[in-house]
């Protein structure tokens, strides 16, 4: 898969992840488990970028005696996701033209 689009694949993932409710980094890895996997490397480069992009915010607080990180989407975080969903419609248009000969062929 192409890099470009994996990773923006990537993004809208962890936001979807932390739409409904704020959360921490080994919760979003728990939560995407069952659809992809990612390792927390790739995850903490994701949480940052997506922070520096102002998609998220980041706030600290202290569980079980030591700081965790939760992570909070933001209005901009929200419209790119409504923004993939109209970009998915697209892809999905030419996945199907690319596929149509597969199709005709069966």
């Amino acid at each position: 898969m192409d890099i470009q689009l994996k990773r923006g694949l990537l993004d809208v993932c962890v936001l979807a992840s932390i739409k409904s409710k704020d959360s921490y980094g080994y919760k979003i890895i728990k939560d995407l488990k069952p659809y992809i996997s990612l390792s927390e490397s790739t995850l903490y480069t994701i949480l940052k970028r997506l922070e520096t992009a102002n998609m998220l915010t980041v706030k600290t607080a202290e569980h079980n005696g030591r700081l965790r990180k939760y992570y909070h989407i933001t209005e901009i975080g929200l419209k790119r996701i409504e923004d993939f969903k109209d970009e998915w419609k697209e892809i999905m248009s030419i996945y199907q033209f690319v596929t149509k000969e597969d199709e005709q062929s069966e």
